[in-house]
């Protein structure tokens, strides 16, 4: 069989235009590699057109060094991304229900949550997990230990249940100096008045920067990455209407899953920084070797006044 110049250029060719084209596909990052991880369901996987974790985590700016706190983690649907994430580097503490809860909505999640994690010890190990049943129970984590805090969709369950600054002032306690609180919502008609127990699922972006604000954080930045303007806000059975919980059932089902899951604010605050005593007064005062100086601080703190 003869092989032609030709032939022999043409695969010399081929070569090369797949090792360019390998060259060019940029290597997936430790984020995406855990977002595309086996250990997720297609199910959960089809979440993330709605949810965007990968965008949300960027907004939030976690890293996998940080210590985190994952608020009312639910199912896990989170904790599937940031454990893994997290496991080598940094650490992750879940904040669920507390057993020591009379609703048994809050024990068997508990308990299901606690069957998943047992399962899979290769990816859950490190997870901490912590009691969160405002008033009695809010040390989510270790005081000051946090670099984030985040929360997604829990807002308006809080809030239900009268526990929402409670839950907030958990959540600044927990944080370090600078530390960033993340939160998702299910986000409301801001020409409406807030139903204080946001019995429809739905809360203002207003109110939500009203409730940190109040619990000592500073509003750092909002994002759209949640937005879906194909939320009109008004359904039957409140953001339960729309899909995953889909509670009519059958019932325009093509409708409601036409709309997609709920529009979202995706919101982040800072816990302020210590100002330092020496910030106030000018660096000179504090020079306290000579009377001069003891004078001066003392003229200083009388002109504050």
């Amino acid at each position: 069989m003869k092989i032609t110049l030709s032939c022999v250029l043409a695969g010399i060719c081929l070569s090369i235009s797949m090792l360019s084209i390998a060259a060019d596909k940029p290597e997936l990052t430790a984020l995406q590699k855990v977002i595309n991880g086996n250990h997720r369901s297609k199910e959960h996987k089809h979440r993330d057109q709605y949810r965007h974790p990968e965008q949300t985590l960027e907004f939030f700016d976690v890293k996998p060094t940080m210590t985190v706190v994952e608020i009312s983690p639910g199912e896990g649907w989170y904790t599937e991304i940031l454990a893994p994430y997290l496991r080598e580097n940094g650490k992750l503490y879940a904040a669920h229900f507390s057993p020591d809860s009379p609703v048994q909505f809050h024990k068997d999640s508990l308990k299901a949550f606690l069957d998943k994690v047992r399962k899979q010890p290769s990816i859950y190990d490190k997870v901490e997990i912590t009691a969160l049943y405002p008033p009695t129970q809010t040390q989510i984590a270790p005081e000051g230990s946090a670099d984030r805090v985040l929360t997604f969709r829990n807002v308006h369950n809080w809030m239900k249940n009268n526990q929402a600054a409670s839950v907030f002032g958990a959540m600044f306690k927990a944080l370090k100096p600078g530390g960033i609180l993340g939160i998702v919502e299910h986000r409301g008609n801001s020409m409406k008045p807030q139903d204080p127990q946001a019995k429809s699922g739905y809360v203002s972006e207003d109110y939500i920067i009203d409730l940190a604000r109040n619990a000592g954080f500073e509003f750092l930045a909002k994002s759209e990455i949640n937005a879906n303007p194909k939320d009109t806000k008004n359904h039957p059975e409140g953001v339960w209407t729309l899909p995953p919980t889909l509670k009519l059932k059958n019932k325009d089902r093509e409708k409601y899953l036409a709309i997609g899951e709920s529009d979202r604010m995706t919101i982040k605050f800072m816990k302020p920084q210590a100002t330092a005593l020496t910030s106030l007064f000018p660096e000179s005062i504090f020079n306290l070797g000579s009377r001069s100086g003891t004078r001066a601080l003392t003229e200083e703190i009388h002109n504050i006044k």
